[in-house]
């Protein structure tokens, strides 16, 4: 990630959290940070469209179909905040891929059983969860750390859910981050 963005400070908590007045204030030159964001919509992208076609899929029960649903739901608002801010910081937001695209990169074709797609959501969201944890630091806006601690939060309860209903408990402590 490049060097040269300048920090943002508050202006980040204040463009998620819809205060435009005071994320007004604070919008410079900030590739670095945008291009770190951009990563971030990718993944919420895959995560909206791996719940879409675990939905579809037909194998979840009625309580996974609920909790696949809530699931989507949290991307897609993680997903409206990261590209409501890339946008307030003048950059712009990558696209989606078709669902098509996300099918053969997650090889769903594989997927059984219902235990399958929920080891492919538990796998996804564990992989976001560091991915975040591993950005934490490198934004030049220390607020947009926190946002991104926030996210992974978000991804580790949704990874340690799954892994419950999987029934495969954590096997260490610190199973994030590494």
């Amino acid at each position: 990630m490049g060097a040269g963005a300048t920090t943002l400070s508050a202006g980040a908590l204040a463009l998620l959290g819809g205060n435009q007045a005071l994320a007004a204030v604070s919008q410079t030159d900030t590739k670095s940070d945008l291009a770190i964001l951009n990563v971030a919509v990718g993944l919420e992208y895959e995560g909206i469209n791996a719940y879409e076609i675990a939905l579809r899929s037909g194998l979840l029960n009625s309580q996974h179909v609920k909790a696949a649903t809530k699931f989507q739901d949290d991307h897609k608002a993680h997903n409206d905040a990261l590209i409501g801010t890339i946008r307030k910081l003048g950059g712009r937001p990558v696209e989606a891929k078709s669902i098509e695209e996300y099918a053969k990169e997650l090889k769903v074709d594989l997927l059984k059983t219902e235990d399958d797609v929920l080891d492919l959501a538990a796998r996804l969201e564990l992989g976001a969860a560091n991915a975040y944890l591993g950005v934490l630091t490198a934004f030049k806006d220390p607020q947009l750390g926190k946002i991104a601690a926030r996210l992974a939060a978000d991804e580790a309860a949704h990874f340690a859910l799954l892994n419950f209903d999987l029934k495969r408990p954590f096997s260490k402590a610190f199973a994030f981050g590494a």
